[in-house]
C-alpha cells in the first residue's frame, strides 16, 4: 500500500515542472514577438519624425517604406526592443534584485509617452545650440529613469545601451548609409545618447512588465495543478 501511494506523486512533481518549462518558452517567445512589433512600431513613427524635421537624411534610393523610412530601421529597431526588454527582467533576476518600482501598466504608458516626448522635443523644439538641446535631453531622460524605474541595473544598461548604439549610429553614418544634418559629435548628433538611453529604459519597462504577467500567469498554473 506504501508503494502504490508513493508511485502517483513522480507525475505530480514532474508534471508541473515540465509544464512550467513549456510555459516559460513560449511565453519567451510571445514576449520577444511583442516587444519586437512594438519597436517597429515606435521607429515608425519617431523616425517620422525625425525625416520631416530633416534631423536625418536617407538617400533616395533607400527610402521605399510608405512611411518614408528605410527599409531595415524597423526591423532593427525590433530585434533591439526585443532583446533589451527581454535583457532587462534577466538581468533582475541575475543579479537578484526584483524590480517593484511602479509596477503597472498605466506606469508603463506613461513612460511610452515620456519617451516618446522626448523624441518629439529633439525634432520640434529649437534651441540657439546643440549643447543646449543634448543638456536638456539629457535631464529629460534621466527624469524619466528616476520617474519610472529608479534601479541600477536599469541605469547601467540603459548607459551600456546608450554607448552600443551610439557606437553603431557613428559606424553607419561613417558608411554613408545614412546622415544627421548639423552634426556635433563626430558624425551624429550629440543628443543621440540622450534618445538611445530613454529608449533602454523605456523598452526595459514594457518587458518587465511582460515578464511579470508571465510570472502570474505560471504561478496560477502551478497553484491549479
Amino acid at each position: 500500500m506504501a508503494e502504490d501511494d508513493a508511485m502517483p506523486t513522480l507525475p505530480k512533481k514532474c508534471g508541473p515542472y515540465i509544464s512550467s518549462v513549456t510555459s516559460r518558452g513560449m511565453n519567451l517567445v510571445i514576449r520577444g514577438i511583442v516587444l519586437f512589433f512594438i519597436g517597429v512600431f515606435l521607429a515608425l513613427v519617431l523616425n517620422l519624425l525625425q525625416i520631416q524635421r530633416n534631423v536625418t537624411l536617407f538617400p533616395p534610393d533607400v527610402i521605399t517604406s510608405i512611411f518614408s523610412s528605410a527599409w531595415w530601421v524597423p526591423p532593427c529597431c525590433g530585434t533591439a526592443s526585443a532583446v533589451i526588454g527581454l535583457l532587462y527582467p534577466c538581468m533582475d533576476r541575475h543579479l537578484g534584485e526584483p524590480h517593484k518600482f511602479k509596477r503597472e501598466w498605466s506606469s508603463v504608458m506613461r513612460c511610452v509617452a515620456v519617451f516618446v516626448g522626448i523624441n518629439h522635443a529633439s525634432a520640434k523644439v529649437d534651441f540657439a545650440n546643440n549643447i543646449q538641446l543634448s543638456l536638456t535631453l539629457a535631464a529629460l531622460s534621466i527624469g524619466l529613469w528616476w520617474t519610472f524605474d529608479r534601479s541600477r541595473s536599469g541605469f547601467g544598461l540603459g548607459v551600456g545601451i546608450a554607448f552600443l548604439a551610439t557606437l553603431v549610429s557613428q559606424l553607419l553614418v561613417y558608411n554613408g548609409v545614412y546622415q544627421y544634418t548639423s552634426p556635433d559629435f563626430l558624425y551624429v548628433r550629440s543628443w543621440l545618447p540622450c534618445i538611445f538611453f530613454a529608449g533602454g529604459i523605456t523598452m526595459g519597462n514594457i518587458g518587465r512588465q511582460l515578464a511579470m504577467y508571465e510570472c502570474k500567469v505560471i504561478a496560477e498554473k502551478s497553484h491549479e495543478d
